[in-house]
C-alpha cells in the first residue's frame, strides 16, 4: 500500500533537507502526472451539482485514476480513508468525502492527486453548487487570483518566501485572510516534500527557485478569520468562525526562463464560472 512506501521515504527526505532539480526524464514523468491529474479533476468538477454527495465525487476520482493506470495518492496516505479531499463551505482543507448531498448555495473544493509512473500530480479547484451568494463568488474568484499572483512571481532566482508576499497582498485587497497552518510543497517522486511553500508574508522558508524544481502553490483564503480548527477525525480543518474558505492549487515546474503549470486547464477543461454567466447571478 502507498502509505508503507511514502511515509518513511518522505520523513527521510525531510531530514536530508535537499531541494531537488529534476532531470529531463523526471520532468517528463511529472508532465504526465500533471496532465492526468487535470483530466481526473475535470471529470469530478463536471459532476458537481445540487444533490450529489462527496462520496459520489470520490468514486469518480477513484475510478478515473484506475482507468489511467494511476493510484489516487491520498488513499491510505497516513491513514486517509478516501481517494480525494472534498472541502465544503467552512472546511479549509482535507475534508473527507461522505454521504452528505451538496446543497444549493454550497461551495466545494475538490483536491486530486494521482501517482503514475513514479510521480505525483496535484491540483485542486473550488466549484459552485447551484446559485451561490455574491460574497462567496467573490471569495472563490479571489482564491484563484491569489494562486495566480503566487505563480506570477516564480522564476529562477526568486526566493520561495516571495510567493507568500504576492499571495497575501492579493488576498488582502478584498479583505480576505490567508491560512498559515497549511502550505504548498515540493512534489515529485514524493507526494509532500521539502521545502514547504507558505502563502503569507514574513515566512521563514529558505531557498530560491531553480530550473527543474517542481512544487505546488495552493493558498487557502477565508472570508473572516484564517484561524483553523481540526475536527476529531484528525483531518478536516475548518475555519474557527464558521465563515467560508476557498482554494485553488496547481503543480508547477520552474524552467530556465520562468514557470510551466503542469496541471493547467486544457482546451477540453470546463471553464471557470467567471468565464461563464454565473458571475452575474444577482
Amino acid at each position: 500500500m502507498l502509505i508503507l512506501v511514502c511515509r518513511p521515504s518522505e520523513e527521510a527526505a525531510k531530514r536530508m533537507n535537499q531541494i531537488p532539480c529534476l532531470r529531463p526524464h523526471e520532468i517528463q514523468g511529472m508532465r504526465r502526472a500533471g496532465r492526468l491529474a487535470r483530466e481526473v479533476l475535470d471529470l469530478a468538477g463536471r459532476a458537481v451539482d445540487v444533490g450529489v454527495t462527496t462520496d459520489e465525487l470520490d468514486a469518480i476520482v477513484h475510478e478515473a485514476c484506475i482507468e489511467r493506470d494511476a493510484y489516487p495518492s491520498p488513499l491510505n496516505y497516513y491513514g486517509f480513508p478516501k481517494s480525494c479531499c472534498t472541502s465544503v463551505n467552512e472546511v479549509i482543507c482535507h475534508g473527507i468525502p461522505d454521504r452528505r448531498p451538496l446543497a444549493d448555495g454550497d461551495i466545494v473544493n475538490i483536491d486530486v492527486t494521482l501517482y503514475v509512473g513514479g510521480f505525483h500530480g496535484d491540483l485542486n479547484e473550488t466549484f459552485l453548487v447551484g446559485r451561490v451568494d455574491r460574497a462567496s463568488r467573490i471569495l472563490v474568484k479571489n482564491a484563484y487570483d491569489c494562486l495566480q499572483a503566487g505563480i506570477g512571481v516564480v522564476k529562477p532566482g526568486v526566493p520561495f518566501r516571495e510567493i507568500g508576499v504576492a499571495v497575501e497582498a492579493q488576498a488582502q485587497r478584498l479583505g480576505h485572510s490567508v491560512v498559515r497552518t497549511y502550505s504548498g510543497h515540493f512534489i515529485h517522486r514524493l507526494f509532500h516534500a521539502t521545502p514547504n511553500i507558505p502563502h503569507y508574508r514574513k515566512n521563514k522558508t529558505t531557498g530560491t527557485a531553480k530550473a527543474g524544481n517542481t512544487f505546488t502553490i495552493e493558498p487557502m483564503i477565508c472570508q473572516g478569520s484564517a484561524r483553523d480548527v481540526l475536527w476529531p477525525d484528525q483531518w478536516t480543518a475548518v475555519t474557527s468562525d464558521g465563515q467560508r474558505s476557498a482554494q485553488f492549487e496547481e503543480t508547477l515546474l520552474v524552467t530556465s526562463t520562468g514557470v510551466d503549470v503542469l496541471t493547467a486547464k486544457t482546451a477540453e477543461s470546463p471553464r471557470y464560472f467567471w468565464e461563464r454567466s454565473e458571475w452575474d447571478q444577482d
